[in-house]
């Protein structure tokens, strides 16, 4: 499977050069600037023309929805659409572009940022390089694990921002799910998780599915090819099996933080607590236009095996739907509660829990 989202985006700076003008005159100078300026913007349309020819061309030959794709290109095409974008900076453009795109599609997964020029002679990095780059980025973040905790009643929480790539990261997730290993039940914190490497999606499933489960297909228009997604059977760490889960999310947990939601969730795996969220499933290719910008295209379809659909354009639905300001809280009560209806044993004392559940429930 292709990724569902990197999880950084390499900007290389762009390298200012100093353009000075000599004048002796006023007025020659201001005929020259006013020259200048004509030139500069004449110069600026026609490659903002160019790079919106080549971006409406990867969309209608890489974008999933072969219909949407045909019409997009079209409109991309339009003087009144490009007449939109043509004087606007490249910070700019990349933002407004995103937008048109998100809002003509439906599509959530567009994207496009202005990574600067590189220098004609510079070494571009090879597929191998960049992974590199990417994974020692990504380790400065531990590879999305914010925080893991044992809280008190013996519960487990994982606070997980990102996807990175599978082999780079599966050391701190082993680290992480070891650590939880021996709670009682576990919260998984997706309220700020927007997503990442969709084979880490699979990685992470893994640890909590017994047996190898194949979780969905994935169809690539360009390639006319499909994809059989599974879990695996063994993992690094210690798998987390036939214990109460909780996954807390927001509007904006996106892409393949939707996913661990959606399977443990459709496999009666773990409760969703929290908001609807975002509704991007599809995975995408990345493209560099003239050196300049990142354009992300969604260009694979999932399908679930056991719902026949996926989230793309829904979201998931929480059990309980709570602010993403209360998730945290409602669920922690949740799973104390849980503790006593079952007589589990902790380190607290039945009373002990009913007056932390008290404690906590001053604040919903």
């Amino acid at each position: 499977m292709k990724k569902l989202n990197r999880q950084k985006l390499i900007c290389i700076p762009y390298d200012y050069s100093k353009n000075k003008i000599h004048h002796t005159l006023i007025i020659l100078f201001c005929f020259i600037t006013t020259f200048s300026f004509g030139q500069n913007t004449d110069s600026i349309q026609k490659n903002r023309l160019h790079i919106m020819n080549q971006i409406a061309a990867k969309v209608k030959n890489h974008y999933i929805f072969k219909d949407i794709a045909i019409q997009t290109d079209s409109l991309l095409r339009q003087k009144n659409i490009q007449d939109k974008f043509a004087l606007l900076d490249n910070k700019d453009f990349a933002k407004q572009l995103t937008t048109y795109l998100k809002s003509v599609t439906k599509d959530k997964h567009f994207f496009i940022k202005y990574i600067g020029n590189t220098q004609v002679n510079s070494k571009v990095p090879n597929d191998k390089e960049q992974q590199k780059i990417y994974n020692y980025l990504n380790s400065l973040e531990n590879y999305g694990f914010e925080s893991v905790k044992r809280l008190e009643g013996n519960i487990g929480y994982i606070n997980y921002k990102g996807f990175a790539e599978p082999k780079s990261s599966e050391i701190a997730m082993a680290a992480a799910m070891n650590f939880v290993a021996n709670t009682n039940s576990l919260i998984i914190d997706l309220r700020e998780n927007k997503g990442g490497d969709g084979n880490t999606l699979l990685q992470f499933c893994s640890y909590f599915f017994k047996v190898k489960t194949k979780l969905y297909d994935t169809y690539f228009r360009n390639t006319d090819h499909s994809t059989e997604d599974w879990t695996k059977n063994k993992v690094l760490g210690l798998k987390y099996l036939n214990k109460p889960i909780y996954i807390l999310t927001s509007g904006t947990t996106f892409s393949a933080g939707e996913g661990l939601s959606y399977f443990l969730q459709s496999y009666n795996l773990a409760k969703v607590i929290g908001e609807q969220t975002g509704g991007a499933a599809n995975p995408v290719d990345h493209f560099i236009i003239d050196n300049q910008f990142l354009v992300l295209i969604p260009s694979g379809k999932i399908t679930a095996t056991l719902t026949k659909n996926s989230w793309e354009q829904l979201g998931v639905t929480p059990d309980i739907i709570v602010s993403k300001e209360k998730a945290f809280t409602n669920t922690y009560c949740m799973a104390l509660n849980e503790l006593l209806k079952n007589s589990s044993k902790t380190e607290l004392k039945e009373e002990e829990i009913r007056e932390l559940i008290k404690s906590l429930e001053k604040d919903l």
